[in-house]
């Protein structure tokens, strides 16, 4: 039997992919078909440059359809931990990298709203994995490609 594969995110999320596919199903899906049909107008198909690119187009379109779909379809709705004295979903968690001496702060979220570029870190992260169920004070020594890593926990909010 085939494990269905969960997505975790917040309900904010679920409701961005749910407004994102209905942009898509009833104003996309219709931008696509109308430029379809108006590169058929130029004639012959075997030559036509503008029909193949708008049926790429449409290809990429179906497949965003169908990869948003089965993200819905498997959401799991993550709730942040009411606990505040130890990381979990939702924490916001300022760090100390202990070699460099630097202070950083991340949030820890659900793999679909990871954006490290931001500072969301996805729980499912080595780095996620590394900080989650830790108190203030604590060192967390993290695997990385660049070796062990440690860091202490300064700060815990929501």
């Amino acid at each position: 039997m085939v494990k269905e594969t969960r997505y975790k995110m917040s309900a904010q999320r679920l409701q961005e992919l749910k407004e994102e596919l209905e942009y898509l199903v009833t104003v996309r899906e219709k931008e696509v078909a109308e430029q379809i049909k108006e590169a058929r107008s130029f004639g012959d198909l075997s030559e036509n440059s503008e029909y193949d690119e708008a049926k790429t187009e449409q290809g990429k379109l179906y497949s965003k359809i169908a990869e948003i779909r089965n993200l819905i379809e498997n959401a799991e709705i993550i709730t942040a931990s009411e606990e505040t004295d130890k990381v979990g979903i939702g924490s916001v968690v300022t760090i100390r990298d202990c070699e460099m001496n630097t202070e950083e702060e991340y949030q820890i979220v659900g793999s679909q709203e990871a954006d490290p570029i931001t500072g969301k870190i996805s729980d499912d992260s080595p780095f996620g994995k590394g900080l989650l169920g830790h108190r203030v004070g604590d060192i967390v020594e993290i695997d990385a490609p660049a070796g062990r890593l440690k860091f202490e926990i300064l700060r815990i909010g929501k």
